[in-house]
This record gives C-alpha cells, structure tokens and sequence, in this order.
C-alpha cells in the first residue's frame, strides 16, 4: 500500500527558503500508527528519495492530532534560478508513493 492511499492528506509546502515540510494527516489512529511504525517509513528512506543526508530529515509525529510533520532541507534555496517549485508544494510526491 502507498503512503498516498492510507493518508487523508500528503501535502508539502516551504518552511522558509531552504527547507521543505511535508504534512501527513490521517482519519484513524491505526492508520498513523501503521505508518509510523513502518519499516519503509524512515529518515534513511527519505533521505534516500530526497537525495539528501539522513541527519536532515527530522519526522516530527503529533500523536494528538495524529499528524507526521516530515522536515527536510531543499536542494536549491526557493526561488533561485534551479528552483521549480517555488512553493515547495509539490515536494511530497515521491513520498505520498512510498509504500507502507
């Protein structure tokens, strides 16, 4: 199953110019307990898809509301002439396709 298909929403968005958060939001406990507790579901997985170094990814679980805040560093500051994605907003696709 991809993480896209037990989320309610997988979402990213800028957190300033040089790092990106990507948003996970889910309906029942078990679902998000399911995902946090999957091996797939690490700081070494996503830094794997990212391309980024593992000790930058922070993932950030809000039991409360249960909601996993994923951090992780841009590779190019938003806005500058490599940037794509000014908004950071389309970041969370090749981690909505993780599978859990």
């Amino acid at each position: 199953m991809k993480l896209y298909d037990i989320a309610l929403v997988c979402r990213s968005k800028n957190a300033g110019p040089f790092q990106v958060t990507i948003d996970l939001m889910f309906d029942e406990e078990e679902k998000y307990r399911k995902v946090l507790t999957s091996p797939g579901f690490s700081a070494e997985k996503i830094a794997e898809l990212y391309n980024v170094p593992q000790s930058a990814v922070a993932i950030k679980p809000f039991d409360r509301i249960l909601t996993v805040k994923v951090v992780l560093p841009r590779n190019c500051s938003s806005g500058s002439p490599q940037d794509c994605d000014v908004y950071g907003s389309q970041q969370h696709f090749p981690l909505g396709n993780l599978e859990i």
